[in-house]
């Protein structure tokens, strides 16, 4: 049996196909963890001081994915039920970048220290423009385009 194969019963799956699900576990966890508690607006970015990720958007508009509020300076958001990472690099400035890491498909894991990080395999992307800040990924995160309409940020 090869390092890329662990016997998990009747069939072999590879440890990508175990880390994937792993990751998807973990991001329901997280997800089930954040949601129902929108309704307390003072904590909105201050939450998450670090730029730390968060799974859910904190408005109620059907085509809002989150506040300016939500998202803070110098960090950013994962909103991975949204398919999407929105980071603020600079105060008034936010960007929007695919969740998964171009390195070997996990989902990006949280934003902090300056970076989006995935702790699969540790790569960091930059929040300005998802360049890769260490690797083992070798490609950018894809960038999503946004539309800010007031304090309502919203897929482009």
């Amino acid at each position: 049996m090869s390092d890329e194969q662990v016997q998990t019963g009747p069939a072999t799956q590879t440890r990508r196909a175990l880390l994937a699900g792993a990751g998807a576990l973990g991001a329901a966890v997280v997800l089930s963890a954040c949601g129902g508690d929108d309704s307390d607006d003072s904590a909105g970015g201050d939450s998450a001081p670090s730029g730390g990720a968060a799974a859910t958007g904190g408005t109620g508009d059907s085509g809002a994915l989150a506040s300016t509020a939500d998202v803070p300076v110098g960090g950013g958001l994962i909103l991975a039920a949204k398919g999407v990472v929105i980071t603020q690099p600079e105060a008034g400035t936010f960007k929007g970048f695919d969740p998964i890491c171009t390195h070997q498909g996990c989902p990006v894991s949280n934003v902090d220290g300056g970076t989006i990080n995935c702790t699969c395999h540790m790569s960091k992307f930059s929040l300005t423009d998802g360049s890769v800040k260490s690797g083992p990924a070798t490609t950018a995160l894809a960038a999503k385009e946004l539309k800010v309409d007031g304090d309502q940020i919203t897929l482009a």
